[in-house]
This record gives structure tokens, C-alpha cells and sequence, in this order.
């Protein structure tokens, strides 16, 4: 079960995905890079970090979220290096407010 649903987000994203990058016609989202304005890959962006990272609660989803949409370098824009990057700057944000 996803931890968070579109309902959960905090932000304002585009919704209008367009094929082949609909996540209904491809199953996932842009395997390579995240569109940080879409909504559909944000979401399960979040859905399947925080199921690798095993998080329980929709405080850690909205983090992720925030962290992404707040703190995350321009620069950083594969699946991986997002992952990566928000591994490595978990603990630093722990203090910020939102």
C-alpha cells in the first residue's frame, strides 16, 4: 500500500501526463529523470523511496516532498541521484520547518 496519495501532497503540481509517460499506459513514471512539477512521478517518487527506506508514517512521505521541492539542487535530476541525494541529506533537514 502506497504511503501517500495525491490527496497527501503539499505542493501544486501538473496532473496531465502524456503518453508514453502516462504512468497508466507505461506502469511507471520517466524511468531516468523526475519531473519535480509532475505529480503523478513525484508521488510514486515518494511511494517507492519510502518503501526502500521502509518508512511508516506520511510525516517522512512530506519530507521527502518538501525536500524535493525545497532543498533539492537543480543539478539533481535522475532517479537515482534524487535517491541518493535524499539519503545523504536526511539528518541536515530534520530541523526545518514546514
Amino acid at each position: 500500500m502506497p504511503l501517500l496519495s495525491k490527496s497527501d501532497l503539499k505542493y501544486t503540481y501538473s496532473w496531465t501526463a502524456i503518453a508514453p509517460d502516462d504512468p497508466q499506459v507505461t506502469g511507471t513514471p520517466d524511468s531516468v529523470l523526475l519531473n519535480r512539477n509532475e505529480g503523478y512521478e513525484v508521488l510514486a517518487f515518494i511511494n517507492r523511496f519510502a518503501e526502500t527506506r521502509e518508512f511508516k508514517y506520511k510525516a517522512s512521505g512530506t519530507k521527502v516532498e518538501r525536500l524535493i521541492k525545497e532543498h533539492l539542487p537543480g543539478d539533481i535530476r535522475s532517479h537515482k541521484n534524487v535517491s541518493k541525494w535524499l539519503a545523504d541529506n536526511w539528518k541536515k533537514y530534520d530541523k526545518a520547518k514546514k
